[in-house]
């Protein structure tokens, strides 16, 4: 049976850094080394976004993207919600405490030290006399210890792009990337879904946090407390599969196969690897991968504070000897740092097995032979990096030199660190990749570290990766740590190329690349990626020239219609893909025998003979 070769041919998303269809995200991380047109075609894009007027300056567009101070419209840090509880002494002649409250908003159960009295005949009002101390649960703001996140462009708002009414900050986030990506393939969705069985789809994407804002779990969780009530939605709206099951049903309409992995930091990888396995199979012909995160929220802060793990104003005031902390610095990556920077981000890409690419003349952005998960073993703390990442590195950078050979490896390949800003990762990510470039030849292993611009988004962190790789593949940059005054002396990097600079490597140097990402519990996951140049070999043996001409003239009716998409994007025009309660699927249509089921709007039947593999059963 042959195998294929899982391609991407479209991408996007938001994140701190902007739009990730037509790499506008990763040159906005590469801004100083673009030329004025291309600097000037990034800004506008980003007023666009951000619904800015043209009179506006370049340096203010600038200045609201990437890490900074939190803003109000995300959260406000130094107004943050807060309770506190405090025990009202009384003070009364009689050692009674009286208070009034309504008829509405009497406990249903009264507290046993309660002695009530109504005030009037119609029971519309009640005196409340208490003989002892009275606990109170008091609402009041606070300024929270950490006050940088990689938040999305200043102004930019999801939810106003499509209805999404009581849809929580995580799910609008989801509609407008998985959209994003779809959209920027340049093939409308319709002939894609024609071309293939319905069962040939598959979407793979979840988030790590659920959806933990007010319309989601954390308003549910909260509503007791608080004296409210949950709503409909809430507990619904809160599941981690939901980026997939958005995607199924309102963007895509797809009866394919799905899933919603988990795996902490890794969680975009460990999605990603079951589509490349599906589509190099050939179990899938497309797969729609990613994962939308919005946990910029008080409680999430404080509970990744109270391990140690972020990057608090104290410690970087104490890191710089400042009175007044750096948040656009605030994520340092390998150098001298003091913990990860919480951001937001939603990233998502199309993958499809060759065959169907070449048939539809799909724009190729690259392709992923391999995506390897492996835990710690035995751990002495559950957020203790280990060594499975030796495991996954080491595997990923072997399969890419069985497939394209020692010499590209070692010179034309480069590193998307996992590099979360914290100083245990700064010493054990930088050995394992000193480790396996000893053992594989490279000399000087360019390594960037995207979490510099964007912070540590979760569940999406590879996927901020993995868009910023392919802006790598496109024009030969490997960003580099504009955060880091220089590599911290405890980070092990004699065999490795780590600058505060850009690197400008040029394409030819810049064919192979690693995506690493490490989490909570031993969650390893690193990913091979190849440029679309790297491919040129394995399509040349698979396809004919005559083949290879069709699909190259196929190609320039999709990029043309992609670049359409891309420059209405670019304008502000983002066309979210959302089909709420239209467009159906009649139960009573559906056709189903012994061989066969029909679905009505599909074109093509899903077979009922597939053996899965045991035809010698």
């Amino acid at each position: 049976m042959r195998s294929y070769l899982p391609l991407i041919v479209g991408f996007g998303g938001y994140n701190a850094a902007g739009r990730a269809s037509g790499h506008r995200a990763y040159e906005r991380m590469i801004y100083e080394s673009l030329g004025q047109a291309d600097q000037r075609a990034v800004v506008d894009s980003l007023r666009n976004l951000r619904a800015l007027s043209a009179d506006v300056a370049d340096a203010e567009v600038l200045a609201g993207t990437l890490v900074r101070k939190l803003e109000a419209d995300v959260l406000d840090a130094d107004q943050a919600r807060l309770a506190v509880n405090v025990e009202l002494q009384n003070t009364a002649a009689n050692n009674s405490a009286q208070f009034e409250l309504s008829a509405r908003q009497m406990p249903a159960k009264l507290p046993e030290n309660w002695h009530v009295e109504p005030m009037d005949e119609g029971g519309k009002r009640f005196r409340i006399t208490v003989a002892e101390p009275l606990k109170v649960r008091v609402p009041v703001t606070d300024s929270l210890q950490v006050k940088a996140a990689g938040q999305l462009p200043s102004g930019f708002k999801p939810g106003d792009y499509y209805r999404s009414t009581h849809h929580p900050r995580g799910l609008q986030m989801s509609v407008l990337g998985a959209s994003d990506a779809v959209n920027s393939v340049g093939i409308d969705w319709q002939r894609i879904q024609d071309s293939v069985d319905p069962d040939d789809v598959a979407v793979y994407s979840s988030s790590v946090m659920c959806q933990l804002d007010d319309t989601g779990v954390g308003g549910m969780m909260n509503a007791r407390v608080l004296g409210q009530r949950s709503s409909s939605k809430q507990l619904s709206l809160g599941f981690t599969s939901m980026p997939a099951d958005f995607t199924n049903a309102y963007v895509l309409g797809s009866l394919g196969a799905t899933g919603a992995v988990t795996g902490a930091c890794a969680t975009f990888l460990y999605n990603l690897r079951w589509a490349v396995e599906d589509l190099r199979r050939g179990r899938r012909k497309v797969a729609v991968v990613g994962c939308a995160e919005a946990p910029i929220l008080p409680e999430v802060i404080d509970g990744f504070a109270a391990m140690s793990a972020l990057a608090t104003d104290d410690d970087l005031r104490k890191l710089d000897g400042v009175a007044v902390p750096d948040y656009r610095r605030a994520s340092r990556p390998f150098g001298a740092n003091c913990g990860f920077t919480i951001a937001e981000s939603s990233q998502y890409v199309v993958l499809m097995a060759d065959d169907l690419a070449i048939e539809l003349g799909a724009q190729i952005y690259g392709a992923v032979p391999g995506v390897y998960v492996n835990a710690d073993g035995f751990k002495k703390s559950i957020s203790a990096p280990g060594a499975g990442n030796y495991l996954t590195m080491a595997k990923a950078v072997g399969v890419a030199k069985t497939l394209l050979g020692d010499e590209l490896v070692r010179n034309s390949s480069f590193v998307q660190a996992h590099g979360s800003s914290t100083p245990q990762n700064r010493v054990t990510e930088s050995r394992i990749f000193d480790e396996v470039a000893k053992a594989f030849g490279m000399e000087r292993w360019p390594v960037a570290a995207v979490k510099a611009y964007v912070g540590h988004s979760l569940g999406p962190a590879s996927g901020d990766q993995l868009a910023a790789t392919l802006g790598v593949f496109n024009r030969g940059i490997v960003p580099g740590i504009k955060t880091i005054d220089a590599v911290a002396d405890d980070v092990f990097a004699s065999r490795l190329s780590i600058t505060s600079t850009d690197q400008q490597l040029g394409q030819d140097a810049c064919q192979i690349a690693f995506l690493n990402s490490k989490g909570f519990g031993g969650n390893n996951a690193t990913a091979t990626v190849f440029a679309p140049d790297a491919i040129n070999g394995y399509l040349k043996h698979h396809y004919s020239n005559a083949e290879l001409k069709e699909y190259e003239h196929k190609r320039e009716l999709v990029v043309a219609e992609r670049d359409r998409y891309l420059a209405g994007a670019d304008a502000g025009q983002l066309q979210p893909r959302y089909n709420f309660g239209n467009d159906l699927i009649d139960e009573n249509g559906i056709s189903l025998n012994d061989e066969e089921i029909r679905f009505p709007g599909f074109a093509k039947a899903v077979s009922l003979k597939d053996s899965e593999g045991l035809e010698g059963f």
